[in-house]
């Protein structure tokens, strides 16, 4: 269970269009780029099988991004078909009506068919090797600003560095704040998605983030959801299982990681702890406690899957570089994402309320006591639990040709390879592989797996 240097050598070819799309996975979830190791302090040396803090999210290779530049102002993700609008307006924001109107007059390279991407298609451009520093100096983007282009907040314009919030389309179907109609968004100078208000900011003044746009792929972020009936569910779109129910009490982030590579479920034994990416892809943004539709009440999650609890946060696997330390990981609220607002400011009258939907995604200490942050943590004080539930996962995330989605590369993919795999011209999976395994035995990246893609396994073996 961990990388080789032949599994980050074959990960460069991963998911590619001809691949993912021949196969009608439309859903494919991109890694979140996070190599590094971390315990709940700060950077170490990725620990074994057993050790303590193993099973976190640079020990498992996902479907790398692949990006490619069309030289007119656009950028194709070959893992997901998504064509993506490569430089936003940097100098103005939009309100969130202003953004929804201008996808029907955009017009970019020739195409007019741009619209402005729901909350999982622009998280999936989220990178999480990002870093928020004290300053923009210190802090890396969550985004891959080799393809496109980013700017921080204008300071000198009363806001925040971080201030580099991007609209979604999708809303919420409760309320926030004070009673607010919502938007989802993405941070990518801090790595979070947040409701913000739809219509009025702080002050009373419009509420304005920026806008990219995005086309291709329609499909984006839909789930299939499958009950196996054996405590585990497929989610069909993105080849990745899922245990039906949670772990049924709430945890630090090392015993999260710890429960999930020890389960045993369904007569299997290779769960882990979900990556950020992974898990937010499970979100049901028509769902919420506070749904102003009764029929939409409910955790944000499928009612296929159970919930201990539905005002419930859920522990990820990624390591979330935000201040100092690496003491803190990545969760994903299933319910409302609380916090305590001080309302009036500066009044020292603090109200816990829904601040930012069910369906956000932000961070928590990795270990630590709630008590010492009795009125959350940031600006909307975001509340504090460090105890958060554990819903294990397990799939072909690994690199190409780890068709066994054991974590290395060995002679079993190979023996996979030649009795499933094999053969001139192959443009679908036969009978009894998988999508995710065909895609990952293209290593040529040409949208077949032929007898080229087993010779260039074989030499990766050693003959």
């Amino acid at each position: 269970m961990h990388r080789t240097t032949t599994l980050l050598m074959l990960g460069m070819g991963a998911g590619v269009l001809g691949c993912g799309m021949a196969e009608g996975q439309e859903y494919v979830i991109v890694d979140t780029g996070q190599v590094d190791c971390y315990d709940d302090v700060t950077e170490v040396a990725c620990p074994g099988a057993g050790a303590d803090f193993f099973g976190q999210d640079a020990h498992y290779a996902g479907l790398g991004p692949r990006y490619r530049d069309n030289g007119d102002g656009t950028i194709t993700d070959l893992v997901t078909g998504l064509m993506w609008q490569q430089t936003p307006d940097l100098d103005n924001k939009s309100t969130f009506a202003e953004a929804m109107a201008g996808a029907e007059t955009f017009d970019l390279a020739g195409y007019d068919d741009w619209r402005l991407p729901s909350i999982k298609e622009l998280y999936s451009l989220i990178d999480f090797r990002g870093h928020t520093g004290m300053n923009t100096a210190e802090s890396t983007p969550y985004l891959d600003t080799t393809y496109f282009d980013f700017a921080y907040g204008d300071e000198s314009a009363g806001e925040r560095y971080i201030d580099a919030q991007y609209w979604s389309s999708t809303e919420y179907v409760g309320l926030t704040m004070g009673g607010d109609p919502t938007v989802f968004g993405v941070n990518f100078a801090d790595g979070r998605i947040k409701g913000y208000p739809r219509d009025t900011g702080p002050g009373g003044a419009p509420f304005t983030e920026f806008v990219r746009y995005v086309r291709g792929n329609p499909n984006y972020g839909a789930n299939q959801f499958v009950d196996q009936g054996n405590g585990a569910v497929l989610d069909a779109a993105t080849g990745l299982v899922w245990m039906q129910t949670d772990s049924g009490a709430a945890m630090d982030w090392e015993a999260a990681l710890d429960y999930c590579t020890s389960l045993d479920l369904a007569g299997i034994d290779d769960w882990r702890l979900p990556n950020a990416k992974e898990l937010q892809s499970i979100v049901d943004y028509s769902r919420a406690p506070d749904a102003g539709d009764p029929a939409q009440q409910g955790p944000a999650i499928d009612p296929v899957f159970q919930m201990t609890g539905a005002e419930s946060y859920f522990w990820t696997s990624t390591t979330h570089l935000d201040g100092p330390t690496a003491g803190w990981a990545a969760y994903v609220c299933f319910g409302r994402a609380f916090g305590w607002m001080e309302q009036p400011p500066g009044s020292g009258n603090h109200v816990f309320t829904n601040v930012h939907g069910a369906g956000a995604q932000r961070s928590d200490p990795k270990s630590g006591d709630p008590d010492d942050y009795p009125y959350g943590h940031g600006p909307q004080g975001d509340d504090v639990r460090i105890f958060n539930y554990v819903r294990c996962v397990r799939g072909c995330s690994s690199a190409a040709g780890d068709i066994d989605c054991d974590g290395e590369v060995t002679s079993a993919d190979a023996q996979t390879f030649s009795t499933q795999l094999s053969g001139p011209g192959v443009t679908a999976p036969p009978a009894g592989a998988t999508p995710e395994a065909f895609c990952k035995a293209d290593l040529d990246d040409d949208g077949d797996v032929d007898l080229r893609d087993f010779g260039t396994l074989l030499a990766s073996l050693g003959g």
